[in-house]
């Protein structure tokens, strides 16, 4: 019984030590440093899980249909995903290399997740990250177009995204009567 009691209290003196540490300002919560590797193994861990726990929507059939590719490329740069995760021609912004942990390029993390994966981290972000959900900018099939995109970055060249995300030309004014 004693030991029980050495145990809770042991339990409750650790509580109460981590919360000092922690809402005390005593931990560091820059981003001037690297989270040390198992931390990050074990944030990858949570991370992956919860997004394939969540990602269950079922993509609209035309995925990979060209209009589809190009209308995500709109998108992409209309919310302005190229400011951290660049784009085809496109290079990040400066300020996204002080971010911790760093804006994952897309045209490598493609291959490793299912569009129903990219569409819920589009759609609902990740905390901690600075990846926001844009579930309240866009509607949820600019958002799948989104994700056809971004399965499709590994292959769109410099030259295609810059003409599907071009702005149209100019209307012709009217000609005098």
């Amino acid at each position: 019984m004693r030991l029980l009691a050495l145990i809770g209290l042991l339990a409750i003196a650790g509580l109460v030590a981590a919360g000092g540490f922690f809402l005390g300002g005593f931990f560091d919560i820059s981003t001037s440093w690297e989270d040390p590797a198992p931390v990050n193994r074990a944030i990858a861990q949570a991370r992956n899980a919860s997004i394939a726990r969540h990602a269950t929507d079922t993509p609209p059939g035309d995925l990979a249909a060209p209009q589809r590719v190009q209308a995500g490329a709109r998108t992409f740069a209309q919310l302005g995903c190229a400011n951290c995760h660049g784009a085809p021609g496109v290079k990040w912004q400066k300020f996204s290399e002080g971010m911790n942990p760093a804006p994952p390029d897309l045209k490598e993390e493609a291959a490793h997740l299912s569009p129903q994966q990219v569409f819920w981290v589009v759609k609902n972000g990740i905390r901690m990250t600075g990846m926001p959900g844009f579930r309240d900018a866009a509607a949820d099939d600019a958002l799948w177009s989104v994700a056809a995109f971004v399965k499709k970055l590994p292959e769109v060249s410099d030259g295609d995204y810059a003409t599907w995300t071009a702005p149209p030309p100019p209307a012709e004014p009217p000609k005098p009567q």
